[in-house]
């Protein structure tokens, strides 16, 4: 079965997430610092008259950070997580160096992660594609967070 997805780079690295858990790509605007957060989180911003927590993915996955330029982009996500008799969604912005573009990849040819050299946690990685001679890491959003990190994420 063919997915689409929506690719974006980090460092050299070219990532994606599933395109159906994306609500919007923003152009960058400095969040508002909040105090007593995680130290990925890079604070809140507006869209659409709702408050966004805005994650600097760099910092969730243990990378070198660089200043935001022009094409830095808000991925705007939904990740659910089922906590007790009810499932809950959350909505966050990543922030990504740049976006690429949407592509196509069929369930067969998404490879296992490799466990061994990665910097980010193995259990973020839904696997590994490729387009054009260039892998890219495929991302399971849902698990990017804890239940707990997800609920601390929430705006209300």
């Amino acid at each position: 079965m063919n997915r689409q997805f929506l690719s974006f780079s980090l460092q050299d690295t070219l990532y994606a997430v599933e395109v159906s858990q994306v609500q919007e790509v923003l152009e960058y605007a400095q969040p508002v610092r909040l105090p007593c957060t995680a130290n990925y989180v890079e604070g809140l911003i507006n869209s659409r008259g709702e408050g966004i927590s805005v994650i600097n993915l760099r910092t969730k996955f243990d990378l070198e950070q660089t200043e935001h330029d022009k094409n830095t982009r808000i991925i705007v996500l939904e990740v659910s997580h089922s906590g007790g008799a009810a499932e809950r969604v959350t909505t966050f912005g990543a922030i990504a160096d740049s976006v690429e573009e949407v592509i196509e990849l069929d369930d067969k040819s998404i490879e296992p992660a490799p466990k061994f050299g990665n910097s980010i946690a193995g259990e973020f990685i839904r696997g590994i594609g490729k387009k054009d001679d260039r892998f890219i890491v495929i991302l399971d959003v849902d698990k990017i967070f804890s239940e707990e990190e997800a609920a601390s994420l929430h705006v209300s």
